[in-house]
Parts: structure tokens; sequence; C-alpha cells
């Protein structure tokens, strides 16, 4: 793409510009190469445009931004624009060659949730004979059905990887994509250019206030999903939703309560192999059979299962899709042990009522005591919600073991103590800073017929502790701590 058609898409104020042909777009000079377009960002720690002089020479040939500081020379050509976040997500998607009008797109937006719903429309989708690609927290897919990982903590990308994911997709054959969209991404434009067919809403508490500042901007960016979609899937169950009914051109509801919903699941049975429950759906009546443990997730089926009837999944699709459903990484996943050994889950629960859904789940399948392995995140992430992580650990489980979970900069002493001063009991609580050390701690003193839930971490192949970043796999973790006992 030329200099002069990437301004036009950006809405870039600019003199005339030289023939000089865009190769790519980053934000992060680090990334810049020969014929990339660099945007520098203003964040809340520091101004892209003082990585401006890097990028130049790794060999970008244009910057945007903002405005050109005074006292900063660029020598390449400057491109000024309104919004550089919006600058990058629309480049990018114009550079892609706009993958997601190539594909049925389904977001899925909510505070606990999303990744398990997206797994599960992705699987129906398939089943439906959809080559459906993937992009969550716990990675992202192609339909080739190989999961591949993100180098960050992010649960949506930025916008160049998105589209670069999506333009993988549709180059391998694929037909459809679900796509978990982070409250950071709708309002930090990192789907900005993204065409979607589908918006599912799964639900709404308090999360990530440090960023939004109130429960109020926090589902304002979240609905922003909402309002960009054709078609939405409304969980009749949220609070919330009474504010999103109307917003999308069309919509449908799901209840997993027995509310008034095109999709409602009744006479739910919990076994200890997974939950049988009944559909009235608009294509009738539906016997269901999903091999996952918690209640919860017959909302998430729900979901899923609007979702992809909405793409054409018809009633068998649906039900042979939940039927042979492998789960999610990360999320209820049973790591394997001896018959003398606990039984040791690891779940992404890092939240106070994902963590609380989370352990009355596990609990009501445990014959013996219950433990719990968790942390709170530190940098600039939520602080509040330290204290009610102990108090939900130490009510629900027989023993919380607090431990590390990312915290980055700020003092993991400090985090510890909150968890510690909002434990009220009656469990037992034990403070262990090391997070490998906590879960052979926890795994080596519970016995057979005792259940370990390592919470917080999931899927994530990294833990951040101080200023390095190290590799994590919370299942190895558990694997060697199971060893261990033996």
């Amino acid at each position: 793409m030329l200099l002069h058609d990437l301004a036009q898409v950006i809405g870039a104020t600019s003199t005339s510009l030289p023939d000089v042909e865009v190769a790519a777009i980053t934000h992060n000079a680090g990334w810049a190469r020969p014929g990339s377009a660099f945007v520098a960002i203003r964040g809340a720690r520091a101004d892209g445009h003082r990585f401006l002089a890097e990028a130049v020479d790794r060999g970008a040939v244009a910057v945007i931004g903002e405005g050109l500081p005074d006292g900063v020379a660029c020598p390449v050509p400057y491109l000024a624009v309104r919004g550089a976040r919006a600058a990058l997500a629309d480049g990018a998607a114009a550079l892609a060659g706009h993958p997601s009008r190539a594909l049925r797109v389904v977001g899925v937006t909510g505070t606990d949730g999303k990744t398990t719903t997206s797994w599960l429309t992705r699987h129906l989708l398939r089943a439906a004979g959809l080559g459906t690609g993937l992009l969550s927290t716990v990675g992202y897919e192609l339909p080739d059905g190989a999961l591949r990982h993100f180098p960050a903590h992010f649960t949506t990308p930025e916008a160049p990887e998105v589209q670069r994911v999506l333009g993988e997709v549709v180059a391998t054959g694929g037909h459809a994509v679900v796509l978990e969209a982070s409250s950071h991404a709708l309002a930090m434009d990192r789907v900005r250019a993204v065409d979607w067919d589908v918006a599912v809403w799964t639900h709404l508490t308090q999360e990530h206030l440090d960023f939004h500042g109130t429960v109020e901007n926090y589902f304002a960016d979240k609905a922003r999903l909402v309002q960009r979609s054709p078609f939405a899937v409304l969980n009749a169950d949220d609070p919330w939703t009474a504010r999103l009914r109307g917003i999308a051109p069309e919509e449908t509801e799901y209840s997993a309560e027995g509310r008034d919903a095109a999709w409602v699941a009744h006479d739910v049975e919990e076994r200890a192999d997974g939950l049988a429950f009944a559909v009235d759906s608009p294509l009738g009546r539906l016997d269901a059979w999903l091999p996952m443990i918690g209640r919860f997730n017959v909302a998430n089926a729900l979901a899923a299962m609007a979702a992809a009837q909405r793409l054409g999944a018809t009633a068998e699709h649906l039900l042979t899709g939940l039927r042979t459903f492998a789960g999610v990484p990360g999320r209820m996943e049973l790591v394997p042990g001896r018959p003398d050994d606990p039984r040791v889950i690891v779940d992404f629960a890092h939240t106070p009522p994902s963590l609380e859904k989370a352990l009355a789940t596990v609990r009501a399948t445990t014959e013996g005591e219950l433990w719990v392995v968790i942390g709170s995140a530190g940098g600039p992430r939520d602080p509040s919600k330290r204290a009610p992580l102990g108090e939900v650990a130490s009510r629900l489980a027989d023993h919380a073991v607090f431990t590390e979970e990312d915290h980055r900069d700020t003092p993991l002493a400090e985090i510890l103590a909150e968890m510690e001063r909002g434990a009220a009991g009656p469990g037992t609580t034990t403070s262990i800073g090391d997070r490998r050390e906590a879960i052979r701690h926890a795994v080596g003193h519970a016995r057979a017929g005792d259940t370990v839930v390592l919470a917080g971490k999931g899927p994530e192949d990294t833990l951040e502790r101080d200023t390095e970043t190290i590799p994590w796999d919370e299942v190895a973790e558990a694997r060697e701590a199971l060893r261990l006992r033996h």
C-alpha cells in the first residue's frame, strides 16, 4: 500500500507524500522493520514518540501520531491523526486486506465465561462444518486446530496481531472466527476494524477498575461490542442486559435460571463427569450432555448454542458438538494422578466471583478436604479484589495457600498481606511467596480424597515476577508436585 493511500485510510492530515510503499504497521518500535509505519501512541507510562528514532533506525518509512512534540525531529514523513490507536487499527485492517469481511465473526465479551463460551462456540461451529479460528486468552487457533500463544498476557492482542491472525484464518480456508473481546481491547480500539456478525454477552461484575475507573465505564466499554454488531446474544440472567436490549438491530436471549428467553435451560443434573440438561430453544426441545463440571457452564453452553445457531448450526450439530467438547486448557482441567493422590484441578479463576463459582463447584464433588492455591496480580491491576479473594478462599476452602500471581513491581508481601487481611475463615490460611513451593506444599499435604484447586494462572505460559518474566506451565508444576509426593 502506498503511503498516501494509507494516509487516506487513517484520516491523516499531511502535505504531499512520497510514493513510498508501506508493508506493515506497528506501535512497538522494536517490531519495526523495513517498510513499516510506526504509530507513536501516547500511553499512560510513556509517549511513543520517545522511540521514534529506534523505529526509523529499524526501517520505518513513516511515523503516525497525534502531533509531533516540540523539539522532536522526524526524518521520515509524519502523518498527524486525531486518534493514534484508531489509526493503528484502521491501518492494520487495510494492510491485511480487511480479512474479517471474508469471515463470519463472533465476538464474546463479559467479565467471566468469555473463554469457555468462545471455545464452545468454536467447537459448535466446527461441528456444523465451518472451518473456524479462535482468538482467546488461552491463545489462538487456525482452522487446523493447533493452539498457538501470543507473547503477552492479553485477552485480545493489539490490532496488527488481531488482523494478522484473521488473515491467517482466511488464508488457511477458514469460514468463521470466534474472538474474545476484552474491555481493554474495546476501549483501546484493538478490535475497532473488525466486522462483527454476532456479539455474545456473558455477564458483568466488577473488574479492571484500575483502567476503567468505574463500573459504569467498564460496562460502557464492553457494550461497544453489542453496539457494533448486527446481532446480539444476551444473558437474561444478568441485570446489565436490561440496558443492552434494543441496541443491536437483532437480538436473542438465553437463561440458565428459567427466565423468559428464547434459549432456556431446565432439569439440570450435575454429575461427576458432566452436565445433563434440557433446552427449550427456537429449534425445539433439546436434551443436551456437556462433559464439563460446574453448573455455571450451562449458561456458557446456551450462549454458544445461540451464537452457532445464528450462523447456521442445526440441532444435531449443537448436540453433537456439546457431547464431544474436550474442554478448555486451564479451565477446570483435571491433572491425572495415582489413586492415592488428591484430585488436582487447574483453573483460571482470578476474580472473587469466578473463584467462588470454581470452589463451590469443586466442593460439591469433593469427598475430603478442599485446598486452594491463589494469588493476585500486582502492578497497576485492580488491588481492591485482593482482600475479597482472600475472603472467598478462606470461606469456601478448608485450606487456602496465598502466593504470587504476576505481582510485577508491586511488593509481593503487600499483596499477600491484603489477601490475609480479607481472610476470615473458617479455613486455615498459609502464605508462601514462591508459587512452585506453594503448589508443592498444597499437593504434598493434601490426602487421597482431597481436592487441590490451583487458581489464577490457568493456561498462561509465563509468570511475571518483579521485573522478570519467566516461563510457566501450571499443569506441569502440578504433575511434578504429584510426582514428589512419592
